[in-house]
């Protein structure tokens, strides 16, 4: 998890004191450990909207079913603020539930 690729593509913070250096670190770790925690959502989230539009009621139930802890977790990691999360959520039940009128 520490070593990326990108990592060479951000311009690098050059710290002068010990302290810094430890705070670029621990920056860097949870840059990417956010990083990990969003793409999982997004990838939820497409997964949710194929389903909308390509599938049953069903199959997008469950599919928002799945979606929605993991909203919910990447928000109490503190990745996206809550009430985005809330926001996503709501938006997304919100479609799943006019597939059924």
């Amino acid at each position: 998890m520490r070593k990326s690729n990108d990592t060479n593509r951000r311009k690098q913070f050059v710290a002068n004191h010990k302290s810094a250096e430890k705070r670029n670190r621990q920056a860097q770790i949870r840059r990417m450990r956010n990083r990990i925690n969003r793409s999982k959502m997004k990838t939820a989230i497409r997964g949710l909207n194929e389903a909308i539009d390509n599938g049953t009621v069903e199959e997008a139930k469950v599919a928002l079913a799945t979606t929605v802890p993991v909203i919910a977790k990447t928000a109490s990691k503190g990745t996206i603020h809550k009430k985005n999360a809330s926001r996503k959520i709501s938006r997304l039940t919100k479609r799943v539930n006019q597939m059924e009128a």
